[in-house]
């Protein structure tokens, strides 16, 4: 324990905090990392461009272009990011053997088996994700609200291919897995018709979900979005459809705090949602103007999705995952500076007197919430955190590691 640590856990006790406590909580938090930042979402299952409302931008050298790459780039930002960790894939990242390809609506969990060892090994959890976008079957930007029957059934095919993909993880990790179903439907001008798209996305998740899993332990999310390149005047699945489907299915909504109008905050969402829904899933990222998964910082949206979560008692209940590709930078370094600061924003949040500042609030003294809200700005929170570092045998400055991995291994590529 250092000395700065100590006087640190002395200053948060005055404020009616206990530090032990806090850190022994971040022990219990899982964070699921994605792998996409380490390939700028190009996955393996196909040549074409990544399209469908989503890019990523910059091209900074060393992207992971194999599997082995990937997955040592991975290893790599594991190694600087403290706490528990489950791994995100996306199904385009499926690995095929030599000679072997199977489209989107016949992949199987074969196909994943490499994905499996590899998170076992580091006795991890999986989530996963189906891929509506970057495919030839993505037509006029419809997936599972399409028109044409042909298109609408093989993505839906696809989607009931990941199912048992996300059963198939669950049941071999002893993991739950939280499968995100997103799709990125729409159109770039006015539609003559907003209801029949999305009549044909609830009939085509109800085929989807028709099939068997295990309930206990696959949790189905399904993710809404304001807006897409390309869709900027319609999106199928919005937070309203999305919402209301999550609702009357009884799965999991899932939030992106990206995937919202520049002036809504899911942190006010959470409280909301938490009323209604046994568990909740996010996707942590820093939208810039729109939705554009720039790498999370310790910035106050940030700190207040973790505050809403710990405020309301509901680590056990909030599914944390990040979602983020920025290109324009050191990619390891983007991993590792991310997910370091959601879980920053969480250590942040549980050295907070919540229990105190509810009573404050309730009594109408905002007045004295005000004072001890700013104070708690001030406190030596630095000092906790490097202390949380230490104990998980991370390290503090990983700059300088990135740096050497890049000149022996990324510059290489």
């Amino acid at each position: 324990m250092s000395e700065l640590y100590s006087l640190a856990k002395k200053t948060y006790a005055d404020l009616g905090v206990d530090t032990e406590k806090a850190l022994a909580a971040m022990r219990d938090i899982v964070v699921s990392v994605h792998c996409w930042q380490g390939d700028d979402v190009g996955g393996f299952d196909s040549p074409a461009a990544l399209s469908g409302g989503i890019q990523t931008t910059g091209n900074y050298p060393g992207k992971a272009r194999t599997p082995d790459e990937l997955m040592a780039d991975l290893d790599k930002a594991f190694s600087l990011i403290p706490g528990k960790k489950k791994l995100n894939i996306h199904a385009c990242y499926a690995i095929f053997e030599e000679g072997e390809y199977a489209d989107r609506d016949a992949i199987a969990p074969k196909h994943f088996a490499k994905w499996l060892a590899f998170a076992k090994e580091r006795g991890m959890g999986i989530d996963f994700n189906p891929t509506f976008f970057a495919h030839p079957m993505v037509k006029d930007n419809l997936t599972l609200s399409s028109p044409d029957e042909t298109v609408r059934k093989f993505w839906v095919e696809h989607g009931k291919r990941c199912l048992e993909i996300a059963d198939y993880f669950a049941k071999q990790t002893g993991e739950p897995c939280v499968i995100n179903y997103w799709i990125p439907d729409g159109y770039k001008d006015i539609p003559a018709d907003r209801i029949g798209p999305r009549a044909r996305f609830k009939q085509s998740m109800d085929e989807i979900l028709s099939i068997p899993y295990d309930k206990n332990n696959v949790y189905v999310t399904l993710e809404s979005k304001v807006f897409g390149i390309g869709l900027e005047s319609y999106t199928v699945g919005s937070a309203e459809f999305c919402l209301s489907y999550a609702a009357q299915k009884g799965i999991t909504p899932l939030m992106d705090n990206g995937h919202y109008h520049p002036t809504e905050v899911v942190s006010d969402k959470i409280s909301s949602l938490l009323l209604f829904h046994d568990k909740i899933a996010l996707h942590v990222t820093r939208p810039v103007r729109w939705d554009s998964d720039h790498v999370v910082l310790f910035d106050d949206e940030t700190r207040e999705i973790a505050k809403e979560i710990v405020r309301n008692d509901a680590l056990d209940r909030v599914f944390i995952a990040t979602d983020y590709f920025d290109a324009g930078i050191n990619r390891i370094s983007a991993w590792v500076t991310g997910v370091r600061n959601v879980r920053k924003a969480l250590l942040y949040a549980l050295l907070e007197p919540s229990a105190k500042m509810k009573e404050l609030q309730e009594s109408g003294n905002m007045t004295a919430l005000m004072v001890m809200s700013e104070d708690l700005k001030t406190a030596p929170f630095g000092a906790v955190w490097e202390e949380y570092l230490e104990r998980e045998g991370v390290k503090s400055n990983y700059l300088s590691e990135i740096c050497s991995y890049e000149k022996e291994v990324l510059s290489l590529r």
